[in-house]
């Protein structure tokens, strides 16, 4: 059921139970004089039809009034008291479920990427990840947000990242890469740790709120630490002092959406290279139009507009600029050079 109609309906029960229990209170204070509670009182074991003694002895009018009361009560608070539990039942159900299957789906998952914390840099994580098509595993231990997102698309896992055993119901020995977006930086701190000590070859991602803490974080095991409000920051000062430059990088996009992205294009395999061959062989540029403008060598070297006599070999990666159109051309003569 889609949650904007849950929320009507759960709205519209309380309203119905309120107006009837307020019709109920001002009916017997008009009728029969009494005070608030015993009002109250009577409206709710008339209501509820529970058979209580009544307060006090009901004239023939309030006597009148609680057989109009119980009549027009008697189904719509019902159903109302019927909305409410189904929607409690059905959100405790649903949530048991998706856990069920969300847990299913992740044992079978590989070369995923956890995200620990789904808070606004968690969720924006997830967003850009999922730009790329990534496989995301989500951890998160707020049980609110956990309901609020029962039918997200995402695989989510209730628990704590900080315990390894939700570290390793994640995935993390089969995940090529962990994000922790915690709001306390001595819990991503642990994070990293327990997840470095799980996978060797984990790529770690920490988020950090104290300069303090990034020498921490990068001894416990991290390959990279972003400090969202340092960037922002950053960022806001260079719009000012290199305002074209910035506006210029912001026309090219990793996301697949603006007119002109930055692509990388991996080599990992060995049995993708037949033979050696330069960038020079590939002719990208006569062929699809793109841009040749970085190279990273299989020993984490970065090179700017590499010579065209640099050989492609296993574990290197080209940096590639061009229109979506361009990149696919690209892409169509790499695997027509694999074969």
């Amino acid at each position: 059921m889609n949650s904007s109609v849950q929320k009507n309906k759960l709205k519209y029960s309380i309203l119905i139970i309120f107006l009837i229990v307020i019709a109920g209170i001002l009916g017997y204070m008009s009728i029969e004089k009494f005070s608030f509670i015993d009002s109250l009182y009577m409206t709710v074991i008339t209501v509820a039809t529970v058979g209580f003694k009544e307060v006090h002895n009901l004239s023939d009018n309030g006597k009148i009034f609680t057989i109009i009361l119980i009549i027009s009560s008697l189904g719509t608070f019902a159903y109302a008291v019927s909305i409410i539990s189904s929607l409690f039942f059905e959100n405790k159900l649903s949530l048991l479920i998706k856990g069920y299957k969300n847990k299913t789906d992740i044992k079978k998952m590989k070369n995923h990427v956890i995200v620990c914390g789904f808070g606004r840099n968690g969720k924006q994580a997830v967003n850009e990840l999922k730009l790329y098509k990534h496989k995301v595993v989500v951890i998160e231990r707020d049980h609110e947000i956990m309901i609020s997102n029962i039918n997200n698309e995402n695989n989510f896992l209730e628990g704590d990242a900080t315990d390894e055993n939700t570290l390793i119901e994640a995935g993390i020995y089969s995940a090529k890469a962990l994000i922790t977006t915690l709001p306390s930086d001595a819990d991503n701190l642990f994070v990293v740790l327990t997840a470095r000590s799980l996978n060797k070859n984990i790529n770690i991602i920490s988020r950090a709120f104290d300069e303090s803490s990034d020498k921490k974080l990068k001894i416990a095991g991290a390959n990279n630490i972003v400090m969202p409000e340092k960037v922002g920051g950053t960022h806001m000062a260079k719009l000012i002092a290199r305002t074209d430059i910035i506006e210029f990088l912001e026309h090219i996009s990793i996301q697949g959406e603006a007119p002109t992205n930055l692509e990388e294009i991996d080599f990992d395999e060995p049995d993708n290279i037949t033979s050696k061959y330069s960038i020079a062989d590939l002719q990208i540029r006569a062929k699809s139009g793109a841009n040749i403008v970085g190279f990273k060598t299989p020993e984490n070297k970065y090179i700017l507009n590499p010579a065209p006599d640099t050989v492609i070999l296993p574990g290197s990666k080209l940096f590639v600029l061009g229109t979506n159109k361009q990149i696919k051309n690209m892409k169509k003569i790499l695997k027509s050079r694999e074969r």
